[in-house]
C-alpha cells in the first residue's frame, strides 16, 4: 500500500499548514507500509465496510461503478478511514490488554 502526497496541490491549500500531511511526508515509505500491514484482518473488515458505508454498496458485478469526488471530499474520507483504523487499533490494543489482565491473579 503506498499513499501518493500529490492530491494536495492547490494554492489555497498550501497556504494552510496541515501538519499532519508535514509529518506523513517525512516518512519513509517502508514505514508506512509496515504500520498499514500491522493492522489486523479485524481492524481492515471494519474500515472496509465503513468506507464502503460512505462511498455506497453497489455490487460491482451488477454496475459499472463510477465514483468521482473533488479533494476536499476525498481528503475528508482519508481522514476518516484513518481516524477509524486509529481508533480500532487502539481499542484492540485495550481488548487485549483487558483480556490478559482478566486471566491473571494480579486482580
Amino acid at each position: 500500500m503506498e499513499f501518493n502526497f500529490d492530491f494536495h496541490t492547490s494554492e489555497q491549500e498550501e497556504q494552510r499548514v496541515n501538519t499532519l500531511l508535514q509529518y506523513l511526508q517525512k516518512q519513509h515509505p517502508e514505514t508506512l507500509a509496515w504500520i498499514a500491514q500491522s493492522a489486523s484482518p479485524e481492524i481492515k473488515e471494519i474500515i472496509h465496510q465503513n468506507v464502503q458505508g460512505l462511498v455506497g454498496m453497489l455490487p460491482m458485478d451488477d454496475f459499472d461503478v463510477q465514483i468521482t469526488t473533488d479533494r476536499e471530499d476525498f481528503a475528508n474520507l482519508l481522514a476518516s478511514a484513518m481516524m477509524t483504523g486509529y481508533f480500532l487499533s487502539r481499542m484492540e490494543q485495550r481488548k487485549n490488554l483487558e483480556s490478559s489482565f482478566s486471566g491473571s491473579d494480579c486482580l
